[in-house]
């Protein structure tokens, strides 16, 4: 774990870089519980046999250690989301993480292709994963739409994409009290029960009471959907976009600004794939992906812990570049993150009298 979490703050790109660097810093890596440098031909056994459900276990077990450490870190340190919902909001989607098809045949996508996903049920209040689940890119999203979501309790939010549309779960969940926002998609057809907007306002161009008009669909879903026609800017233009929801007392402008709170699973997964280690694999077999994927959300964790105590203001990628810069070295990180300052607009580092070098004194 310490060899994955190392190659994961340096962006490794193979077995050798990471056992090279660690040898070259084989004495403060002995501090850390007097670990040695792995060799190479030992790292990639470990990466192809030690079970990643060890790597799945000790992500959760630090989440839950670190949540009861920092309320703060657990509640999203006040982050409001809509301007005026208090319940807890959550988004589902997936992620697809590309692969080299002629190396895992365990992965393949098409011919040509091997892809694995990365399904992840995040809470926008906390900004932390509440489910992740970890599987090859051959089934569609809405295959694994009842396991991501089988933990929110009744008075939830969640927030789907388009791929996750099956009416059948969308009615269990309304009938387990959760509250869900989606989009349609084009092939659904309605019949309208009753027009709740009379002639547009705004924004919002129709909101409407409608209930599924294709028999078979009908089935999964017999009862009344709301169906909300807004204008959303994308990109710097306006595009019209229809939403479905089982809420049917919230303003239509409030459905738009809930769905528009989903693109923050967007953001999240760059961060994961683009900030930390996730384009580059160390290992070909299913085991060492799930290990580099779990390990990369365990150094997210650890950097948004870091980011919330030491109330840093700067991004993301920022502060994995500052921890990066001083791993080997022996200092306070949560001091050397709250000096940081912003004054001028550029970030200063405040001098300390530990951090003088006077040439010719010990």
């Amino acid at each position: 774990m310490v060899a994955l979490l190392y190659a994961q703050f340096t962006h490794a790109v193979g077995l050798n870089d990471v056992c090279d660097s660690l040898r070259l810093h084989a004495g403060p890596l002995s501090a850390i519980r007097g670990a040695t440098p792995p060799s190479r031909n030992g790292f990639s056994h470990a990466n192809r046999r030690r079970d990643p459900a060890l790597a799945e276990a000790l992500f959760w077990q630090m989440l839950a250690q670190l949540k009861s450490l920092c309320p703060a870190f657990a509640g999203g340190a006040g982050r409001r989301l809509a301007g005026r919902f208090t319940r807890s909001i959550h988004v589902v989607d997936s992620t697809v993480l590309e692969l080299i098809a002629s190396c895992l045949d365990w992965a393949k996508h098409r011919r040509r292709k091997a892809a694995a996903k990365c399904h992840v049920r995040l809470d926008l209040q906390s900004f932390l994963p509440r489910f992740v689940l970890f599987d090859s890119a051959r089934h569609a999203d809405g295959h694994h739409a009842r396991a991501v979501c089988a933990g929110l309790r009744a008075g939830e939010i969640v927030l789907f994409d388009r791929a996750y549309v099956d009416f059948t779960h969308l009615r269990e969940l309304t009938e387990r009290g959760v509250y869900w926002v989606t989009r349609a998609k084009a092939s659904h057809q309605f019949r309208v029960v009753k027009k709740l907007l009379r002639r547009p306002e705004g924004k919002i161009l129709r909101d409407d009471l409608v209930v599924l008009k294709v028999p078979a669909t009908r089935a999964g879903h017999p009862g009344r959907l709301r169906r909300v026609v807004a204008l959303v800017e994308v990109d710097g233009q306006e595009v019209e976009m229809t939403f479905l929801t089982n809420h049917f007392q919230w303003a239509p402008s409030s459905v738009a600004a809930l769905y528009k709170e989903r693109w923050g699973i967007e953001v999240f997964f760059k961060q994961l794939k683009q900030t930390l280690q996730l384009a580059d694999f160390l290992g070909n077999s299913a085991a060492a992906v799930r290990w580099q994927v779990w390990t990369a959300l365990l150094m997210y964790v650890l950097l948004r812990f870091q980011a919330v105590v030491s109330q840093w203001g700067g991004s993301l990628v920022r502060l994995w570049a500052v921890v990066r810069a001083g791993l080997w070295l022996k200092l306070d990180l949560r001091a050397l993150l709250e000096s940081y300052g912003t004054a001028g607009g550029r970030c200063r580092l405040r001098g300390r009298p530990e951090a003088a070098y006077l040439p010719g004194f010990g």
